[in-house]
């Protein structure tokens, strides 16, 4: 099997669960060293109280083929940040692939109610770990990124630019949380072009994360028992798909075509034939607006 981010490094900020785990394992499936940085450790749990933990991530990012180095890092904290990637400087001496995907904000956010009903504490604290995280982040990481033309920054969110300018995304700072993603990916790539640096904008569809699984009470293994709750679940992908959307972009010597791009997993996968486990290509947020807002009968059949 050809590794073709063999001698490349990352980061992966947020891979602790859910997209930003598999995203760093699927790099290291492909060869890369992988730094995982998240709040969640065996040295104790961040406020989001899980029991996944960055160690396991690294773990398996070594156990897909790659190097995973585990490094606890609170992204709302400069120093920290600026630790972190002093670090990779002086260990790797480059950083070739960034991600950002930090989050965190579910718990805090309250769904379907108007601005005056929102508590304005935990609101503003969801847009600081969505949106200041990633800034912080940024500050420090790209000038190691643009050392060597060819850099990726890849901003995760919920929703391609195209559909979430037309939806509502349920909150008033969710909504601001996941619009602002894709509009980093549009400024980092104003400001990584002359660098030979390339940024994108990319979404997972219904993603089947371990807070997923447990909300439908269902495994990796029965998920599909899920869709007795909500018979659209069977759109549903594992997190292993959208880090194959970033293992592809990161391989693609041509990336610079998609820079400022807000593309799906789903989207990508037509382009460059990946598939997710199952050996699907579920494309998800066409799913939702072809059928789930149309009110048409869940039927995967041709979105998958």
């Amino acid at each position: 099997m050809t590794k073709p981010l063999t001698g490349k490094i990352a980061l992966v900020a947020g891979a602790t669960r859910g997209a930003g785990r598999q995203i760093a394992v699927q790099l290291g499936a492909a060869g890369a060293t992988v730094y995982a940085t998240g709040r969640s450790s065996r040295a104790g749990r961040s406020e989001m109280d899980r029991p996944e933990t960055i160690e396991e991530t690294a773990e398996m990012v070594t156990a897909a083929g790659g190097t995973g180095i585990a490094v606890r890092v609170d992204h709302l904290v400069p120093e920290q940040v600026r630790d972190l990637v002093a670090r990779i400087d002086a260990e790797q001496g480059r950083l070739d692939v960034l991600v950002n995907d930090i989050w965190g904000g579910d718990p805090l956010t309250t769904w379907e109610k108007p601005v005056w009903e929102q508590p304005l504490e935990a609101g503003f604290r969801s847009l600081r770990l969505a949106i200041d995280t990633h800034v912080v982040t940024a500050h420090f990481a790209l000038p190691l990124l643009i050392r060597r033309p060819g850099g990726l920054v890849v901003e995760v969110g919920d929703g391609t630019k195209a559909y979430n300018d037309d939806h509502y995304r349920l909150s008033v700072f969710y909504d601001l949380a996941k619009t602002s993603v894709n509009r980093l990916a549009y400024v980092w790539g104003h400001e990584l072009k002359p660098h030979g640096g390339t940024a994108v904008a990319l979404t997972p569809g219904w993603i089947r994360s371990e807070a997923m699984l447990e909300h439908f009470g269902v495994t990796e293994e029965n998920w599909r028992d899920g869709a007795a709750k909500d018979p659209h679940f069977l759109i549903s992908e594992t997190p292993a798909f959208v880090g194959r959307a970033v293992a592809a972009l990161a391989a693609d010597e041509d990336r610079a075509r998609w820079n400022q791009a807000s593309v799906s997993a789903g989207e990508l996968s037509q382009v460059y034939g990946f598939t997710d486990v199952d050996g699907s290509r579920p494309d998800g947020f066409r799913y939702i607006t072809e059928v789930v807002e149309t009110d048409r009968p869940a039927d995967v059949t041709g979105y998958r």
